[in-house]
């Protein structure tokens, strides 16, 4: 009678040499080191298009071309992980910015440092402007709270004293017969949108004018010098 080969119920035998791999590494899996720079780099890109209410874990991990365990282990949250991307990018921006406006400067000065360290940290970071757009149509109150946790001040507090200051200066120079009168608010807001825009409509710019990277960093390099003239000669009288 020829006997039946029973099943082995013992542990599988491990290839002489095969290091054991510990939880983290089989949970990195083969992405790498560069996992977590890859997750913040696709959960701004989603965070853009949809901002956080509107974006999804599922939609960052594809993004990153990761598994949704792997973005959890590095952030639990979808709230951490955004928390981590503004702060980030805001942090370089409002670190950068204040330091232009200088009290005793003239405002010719003050506009063209603005406007180059804009374009400058912008470069860097050139999904914010497009990020905070739609992040603070979904939720102002905690982009106001992640600009004051990394300046120290409240913006509702402080950008009234900015347009005074600024305000002050145009008077002056409307005194003097070297200006045109405009009220800083407006000076603040033409200011702005024309900066954010390039950033905001790159992929428009780069449809109609066939602005590959290389062309968009040239245009950058002309609107450092061209946007304070333009903007000094709209004020003149």
């Amino acid at each position: 009678m020829t006997k039946r080969k029973t099943a082995s119920t013992s542990a599988p035998k491990r290839h002489p040499g095969r290091p054991k791999r510990t939880p983290e590494a089989l949970l990195q899996g083969d992405h790498g080191v560069d996992a977590e720079t890859r997750i913040l780099s696709a959960a701004r890109a989603v965070f853009t298009r949809a901002g956080t209410a509107g974006a999804r874990m599922q939609d960052i991990a594809r993004e990153a071309g990761v598994n949704q365990a792997l973005l959890h282990y590095y952030f639990r949250s979808k709230q951490a992980l955004a928390d981590r991307v503004l702060r980030e990018a805001a942090a370089a921006l409002f670190t950068a910015l204040p330091g232009t406006i200088r009290p005793d400067a003239p405002l010719e000065q003050l506009l063209r440092a603005f406007v180059q360290a804009y374009i400058d940290t912008m470069r860097r970071t050139p999904f914010l402007p497009a990020y905070v757009a739609a992040e603070a149509h979904h939720n102002p109150q905690r982009v106001a709270a992640i600009i004051e946790s990394i300046t120290g001040s409240n913006p509702s507090r402080e950008s009234p004293q900015l347009l005074r200051r600024i305000q002050a200066m145009v008077d002056a120079r409307v005194a003097a017969g070297e200006m045109r009168a405009i009220k800083a608010e407006q000076l603040m807001v033409n200011m702005m949108s024309l900066l954010a825009f390039p950033f905001v409509a790159r992929s428009v710019l780069a449809g109609v004018y066939a602005m590959d990277d290389a062309a968009f960093e040239r245009f950058l390099d002309e609107r450092r010098d061209e946007l304070p003239r333009f903007l000094l000669n709209a004020l003149r009288p």
